[in-house]
Order: C-alpha cells, then structure tokens, then sequence
C-alpha cells in the first residue's frame, strides 16, 4: 500500500513538473515567434520570410503544448491498473503525431518555396525526403491504429 501511494506520489510531482516546464517552452517560444515578427517588420524583412519562419515556430510551439497536455493527461492522478499501453497510445498518440505531421510537411513545403525561389533547385532532395518522411510517419500511424483496432 504504501509502496503504491509514494509511486502514485512521485510520478504526479514529476508529470506536474514536466508539464509546467512544457508549458513554459511553449509560451516562450510563442514570445520569440512574436518578437521575430515585429523585429522583421520593423528591419523592413521580407515580409514573406518572416512569416514562413514564423509558421514554423507557431507549429513547434503547437506541438510543444500538445506534448504537456499529453504528459498531464496520461501521467497525473491516479495509475489504471485496468487501461492497458495500447488503448493509452490509441488515445494520445494521434494526435500528437498529426502535429508532427503537420510540423514536418510545413517545414518542406517552406524549403521548396525558400529553394525555388532562391534557384537551388539541386537542394530539393532534402525537402522531398521530409515530405516522404512524413507521409511514411503518417502511414505508420494508420497502420497502428489499423493493428490495434479491437473490432479486428
């Protein structure tokens, strides 16, 4: 019994912390997404830049948030011993992996435009491949939800 309340105890303190600090980097990373912003308008950037590179930032941090809302949500309050692993990671990880994916194929589309636009043309391997990454990440999700599917 009492070996169960110091578990349940240690893990709520450290998925309290994790989410705090989680938080914290997402909201700091928002502030710095803002101050790149009003910086580049104020050196008179490329307009067009600053808010491709901000789109990525806005996307890191999006996922951030996700990542602290998942560590609160599956590792505060009391352990289930009747929830397995499975039907835990059939809950969160769709989502949190539908913003990686999202992240991901932002962060190609931008590197096509940024190369297109810069005539480097021989650079569009590295764009292609986090596109295909990313379609193949997004893959492996469907096929574990397929996998795990209880109706199968």
């Amino acid at each position: 019994m009492m070996n169960h309340l110091s578990t349940s105890l240690i893990r709520n303190v450290f998925a309290k912390v994790f989410t705090l600090i989680f938080f914290g980097l997402a909201v700091a990373i928002i502030l710095s997404l803002l101050l790149n912003i009003v910086e580049g308008i104020l050196n008179e950037s490329n307009i067009t830049e600053v808010f491709l590179s901000s789109i990525n930032t806005g996307i890191i941090a999006l996922a951030v948030f996700e990542l602290a809302l998942i560590v609160n949500k599956e590792y505060s309050g009391p352990i289930e011993n009747e929830k397995d692993a499975v039907a835990s990671l059939r809950e969160t990880l769709p989502r949190f992996i539908g913003t990686v994916c999202v992240a991901l194929s932002l962060e190609g589309l931008i590197m096509v435009i940024k190369y297109s636009q810069l005539d480097l043309a021989g650079n569009l391997y590295y764009p292609v491949a986090i596109i295909i990454s990313t379609a193949l990440l997004l893959s492996a999700l469907g096929f574990f939800i397929y996998l795990t599917d209880k109706r199968s």
